[in-house]
């Protein structure tokens, strides 16, 4: 390899050691923040929307009861839905689904 493929091969790698860096930054919540399931709008969760799904943005339904959000620390089951209100553990039944 000549010194300018070493350098565009550090560069990419830079970029995405960087790339991951920040991606799993932003999925770490703040620590005023909990959990909120049954409160995201489909493909807008941060995490867990059951099986078939692989983790953030991956919710199929609206306020799907296995889908979370992280919402501010002690909002949670205050959050009325048109499916009821959040839940700080995960909603079995019909929420899960349409």
């Amino acid at each position: 390899m000549d010194r300018r493929s070493v350098n565009l091969v550090l560069a990419g790698s830079l970029t995405t050691a960087l790339s991951l860096l920040a991606a799993s930054a932003s999925a770490q919540p703040a620590a005023e923040q909990e959990k909120c399931f049954g409160v995201a709008m489909a493909g807008k969760n941060d995490c867990a929307a059951g099986a078939g799904t692989t983790c953030a943005g991956t919710s199929h339904a609206n306020y799907q009861g296995n889908a979370w959000k992280y919402v501010a620390k002690g909002t949670c089951t205050s959050i009325k839905t048109p499916k009821g209100n959040g839940s700080l553990t995960e909603i079995s039944g019909t929420r899960s689904g349409g």
